[in-house]
C-alpha cells in the first residue's frame, strides 16, 4: 500500500501557488519538473500548481523504477493517478507536455472524477507515420536508429536530439539545459521511456476523451507538426486547437508568456 508520504517522495511532488484551480504540470520525455521553471512565474499567482517527476526522472526515487511497469505509458499514468489519490485532488486541469498529453488522457479515462480538463502542449498521439491516413513525422527505421544511438553514444544522442527538439532559433542555454537533462537520466530509464514514447500509438484514446481540451501546437515543430494537431482536434471531442506563432517542441520553455496567455484565457472562459 502506497502511503501519501511514499508517493510524494517517490515522484518528488511539489506544490506551489494557492489559487482555486489546480493545475498538474507533467513533463515530457527526458525532462523533469525543472523544465516548468519559465512557466511557473506566469501561473503561480493564479493557480495551485502540482509538479512532479516521473519515476526515473529528475529527483524521483530511482529504486522505484521497474522496466515492466514503465515500458508502456500506462505505467506513467499510474504515477499520475497515485499522486491524485495521495493528495486527494479533484477538478485537476492536467497540463501535459508532449508524451504527457497521452499519459494524462490515460489517467483521465481511468479516473475521470479526478480531472476537469486537459491542456496539451505540443501533443502527438503517435510519432510514427501510419499511411495513408496519418503521418506522425517519423518512419520506424528512423526511430530505431535513434534508439540505437542511445546504446552506442549516449552523450552524442543527447547532443543530437536536444537542438532538434528545441528548434533552430533557440538559445544555446536552453538547448544545453535540455541536453543536460537527457544526460542526467539513467540510460536504461531513458531507453525504456523512449520506446514507450516513440513507438506507441494512442490515437484510439482521442474519441474516448471525457474532458475538454486545449491543444497548443507550435507552427514549426520537428516532432509534432501542425497537421498532427489538426488530426487530434478532428478526433477529440470538446477540443480547441491553437497553432502558436512559435518554433520548437518545448514552447513552455521558449515562449512561456505566450503559453501562459493561452492557458489563462482558456481557463478564464471555462468559469
Amino acid at each position: 500500500m502506497l502511503t501519501k508520504e511514499r508517493v510524494i517522495a517517490r515522484n518528488n511532488v511539489t506544490v506551489v501557488g494557492s489559487g482555486n484551480k489546480t493545475l498538474m504540470l507533467a513533463h515530457g520525455f527526458g525532462c523533469d519538473q525543472h523544465m516548468w521553471q519559465y512557466l511557473i512565474p506566469q501561473l503561480e499567482e493564479h493557480y495551485t500548481l502540482v509538479l512532479f517527476d516521473y519515476v526515473g526522472s529528475g529527483q524521483s526515487t530511482i529504486s522505484a523504477f521497474s522496466e515492466s511497469r514503465y515500458n508502456t505509458l500506462e505505467g506513467y499514468a499510474r504515477d499520475v493517478t497515485d499522486i491524485c489519490d495521495a493528495l486527494n485532488l479533484s477538478e485537476v486541469h492536467f497540463v501535459g507536455h508532449s508524451v504527457s498529453c497521452n499519459i494524462g488522457l490515460l489517467a483521465a479515462i481511468a479516473s475521470p472524477e479526478r480531472f476537469a480538463s486537459h491542456i496539451m502542449i505540443c501533443p502527438s498521439p503517435c510519432f510514427l507515420n501510419m499511411p495513408p491516413n496519418y503521418y506522425g513525422g517519423f518512419e520506424r527505421s528512423d526511430l530505431e536508429e535513434l534508439i540505437g544511438l542511445m546504446d552506442r553514444n549516449y552523450i552524442g544522442w543527447a547532443n543530437y536530439l536536444a537542438p532538434l527538439i528545441m528548434g533552430s532559433g533557440t538559445s544555446h542555454a536552453l538547448i544545453g539545459e535540455l541536453s543536460s537533462s537527457f544526460c542526467s537520466t539513467d540510460p536504461l530509464v531513458a531507453k525504456t521511456f523512449a520506446r514507450a514514447t516513440f513507438f506507441s500509438d494512442y490515437r484510439h484514446l482521442l474519441p474516448q476523451a471525457k474532458h475538454a481540451a486545449l491543444l497548443l501546437q507550435s507552427e514549426v515543430d520537428s516532432l509534432a507538426s501542425p497537421e498532427v494537431g489538426r488530426y487530434i482536434h478532428a478526433q477529440m471531442p470538446h477540443s480547441t486547437l491553437r497553432v502558436m506563432v512559435s518554433e520548437g517542441h518545448c514552447i513552455h520553455m521558449t515562449h512561456p508568456e505566450l503559453v501562459a496567455r493561452e492557458i489563462n484565457a482558456w481557463l478564464e472562459g471555462r468559469r
